[in-house]
């Protein structure tokens, strides 16, 4: 979803500050393409499986919409795939936008998971990025959302703010930990010139707070920490930015089943601006060694209405997506196990990797392996390779020594 009621300095997403005259004629092109994937998955070469265990509406800031503009992207959902009963269906909230109406439509259209954008719990580090929430809101939202019966929160904070300090990350820290939210995510601050705020950043510039922001070994350390603190309260690392609280009964954390589809290479089909999605092969790509389809809408509300504009909107979509779309042979396939498996706290299993792609496969992969061990990024554990608390912090530098030259597409395929 991309709108919100105002464009973040950080804020490098496909989204900003639109007319709402937009939002109902966005939510009505949205639902034709959200009809139309059982065609547009065929026309792209992947198979669509209708049950749906989890939906995750995010944004842009989706609680900006109306509450009849959110029934009816849930409902073309549950008309066009059959939604399990007990699917995790989440819905990201900026804090201040949560009002009574919003939290009854949520509950209504069978939401049980909602992820707070709170970045900070101090009021001063908000503001100078462009928030419009305090903390006192915040907390209000939490408590809106628990009485309603919504308990299943996530909090959203960014390590490297501007202003930011050891101390003040604590009080954010201590304030989420008090909050009692079962699920938190920790990030930090992207420098790049997708946002203004990174834009003024690599210019060494001042605007946006930007001589007030932590340089990268201070954001490191401030991301170490709360990896240590979170654990300390009981809120357990499971991916380099997500940590969660065990079940309350049972056995697990309370994680994002949805965001567990990404790591784990699940199919997702998205909708939207600049939704991506990843399909198994159809019959067809399948027997030319493709083992699935990634692709995507354009990442402009103007480049995504262009379609709905055309004359058959149903192919224009395709033309978009097929421009977009790139094909997982094998050999990418196992990339993307190693850069997308490492991400989780547990690893990956060497023994499962051998299984599906063949010793020879993961042999290749040997020399780096051991290269990356002796570095102490990764570790070994048994059969499992993980990322250690160094790794994750070189994260990228890691995944990308997994990664060879790319491959042509098999003929016929794109």
């Amino acid at each position: 979803m991309p709108f919100c009621r105002t464009k973040c300095s950080f804020c490098n997403f496909a989204s900003g500050v639109f007319s709402r005259a937009l939002f109902d004629r966005y939510v009505g092109q949205v639902c034709a393409e959200i009809e139309a994937a059982n065609n547009l998955a065929r026309e792209l070469g992947g198979q669509l499986d209708r049950r749906v265990d989890s939906i995750y509406l995010g944004g842009g800031t989706p609680s900006v919409l109306a509450p009849d503009q959110l029934r009816r992207l849930f409902q073309a959902v549950r008309e066009n795939f059959e939604v399990e009963g007990a699917a995790e269906i989440t819905v990201e909230c900026a804090p201040g936008t949560i009002s009574g109406e919003v939290t009854d439509v949520l509950l209504a259209c069978g939401v049980n998971r909602v992820s707070l954008g709170v970045q900070s719990f101090v009021d001063k580090e908000s503001s100078s990025v462009g928030r419009l929430h305090t903390r006192a809101i915040t907390l209000d939202d939490i408590a809106r959302l628990r009485s309603s019966g919504i308990g299943n929160i996530s909090v959203d904070l960014i390590a490297g703010l501007p202003h930011q300090t050891e101390q003040s990350w604590q009080l954010s820290l201590d304030e989420t930990l008090a909050s009692g939210v079962p699920h938190v995510s920790v990030y930090m601050l992207e420098v790049d010139e997708d946002s203004r705020l990174g834009t003024e950043l690599l210019a060494g510039g001042s605007r946006y707070h930007a001589h007030f922001v932590p340089d990268d070994d201070r954001t490191a350390d401030l991301y170490l920490a709360a990896c240590e603190r979170l654990e300390q309260g009981g809120v357990q690392q499971y991916e380099i930015s997500n940590f969660a609280r065990p079940v309350t009964h049972g056995i697990g954390l309370r994680d994002s089943k949805h965001n567990l589809k990404y790591w784990t290479r699940q199919p997702y089909l998205g909708f939207g601006v600049d939704a991506h999605s990843m399909l198994l092969a159809g019959d067809d790509l399948h027997a030319m060694a493709v083992e699935a389809v990634r692709f995507a809408t354009p990442d402009s509300l103007e480049g995504y209405s262009a379609a709905t504009n055309a004359a058959n909107p149903v192919a224009a979509r395709a033309e978009q997506l097929l421009a977009s779309r790139t094909v997982v042979n094998a050999q990418a396939a196992l990339e993307e196990s190693f850069f997308l498996g490492l991400r989780l706290n547990r690893g990956m299993s060497l023994s499962e990797l051998r299984k599906r792609f063949g010793d020879d496969a993961i042999a290749d992969d040997a020399p780096v392996i051991a290269e990356l061990v002796d570095a102490a990024l990764l570790e070994g554990e048994g059969d499992r390779l993980r990322l250690t608390a160094r790794g994750r912090l070189l994260s990228n530098e890691v995944f990308a020594r997994f990664l060879r030259e790319p491959c042509a597409a098999p003929e016929g395929a794109q």
